[in-house]
């Protein structure tokens, strides 16, 4: 048991530096991932290679890791829905249960047309979030799949996007900042947030362009499972 926690925190410190390393587009979505709501919103294609989430005006959809996880490299590619997609979050994210909570988050706030992605990550601790932070893609993530990475040790957490580090949060808890520490399932999800997500909430959700698509390979996971 010893043996096989320290191989696990070992994997995780050499997983950070190993960010040439792409997930395996063999590894079938049922093997890792099941539909956690939205059933009739998801459909999995090329052996279960891809996954579609969908999102209209009756529901959005979303699945989740079969295991929950201590530590290790995460990541998910995403291609992102297109045209007008103000008001929808695509979310690829890890969770633990209950009202005191450990989060980490990548969400993506969709946008009027034309206008730039943004990319919102969070950290909870305990249930206490309010450390969020926001960035534009340099880049359009609905003509492609782009990588995302949740790197989480007992040292640091790091969101990566396409192998480029954008945000490192330290285990600061010898200073009395609140740190992970509860096992977590990673979720994936396609929603409606238009109270908050587009210009603080004045841009609503355009129906017109639904159903909305997010689209999710890579479904292999470089984790340590704990209970």
């Amino acid at each position: 048991m010893v043996f096989s926690v320290f191989m696990c925190f070992l994997m995780s410190l050499l997983l950070g530096g190993v960010l040439s390393i792409s997930g395996s587009s063999e590894i079938s979505f049922n093997n890792n991932y099941s539909v956690t709501w939205g059933n009739d919103h998801v459909l999995s294609s090329n052996n279960g290679s891809q996954v579609q989430l969908s999102l209209d005006i009756s529901s959005g959809s979303g699945f989740g890791s079969k295991m929950r996880y201590g530590s290790g490299f995460f990541h998910m590619r995403i291609k992102l829905p297109d045209r007008n997609s103000a008001g929808v979050v695509t979310a690829f994210y890890m969770t633990s249960q209950g009202h005191r909570h450990d989060e980490l988050d990548c969400e993506f706030l969709g946008n009027k047309e034309g206008k730039p992605y943004t990319l919102q990550t969070n950290v909870y601790t305990q249930g206490q979030g309010d450390r969020e932070q926001r960035l534009h893609l340099w880049f359009d993530p609905t003509t492609d799949f782009h990588d995302y990475r949740i790197l989480w040790n007992q040292h640091q957490i790091v969101f990566y996007v396409d192998n480029i580090p954008i945000r490192v949060f330290k285990n600061n808890t010898n200073n009395g900042v609140g740190y992970l520490s509860q096992p977590m399932q990673l979720q994936a999800s396609l929603w409606n947030a238009d109270s908050w997500a587009t210009d603080g909430g004045q841009t609503k959700t355009n129906w017109s362009y639904a159903p909305f698509k997010a689209y999710f390979q890579g479904f292999d996971i470089s984790g340590c499972s704990r209970s």
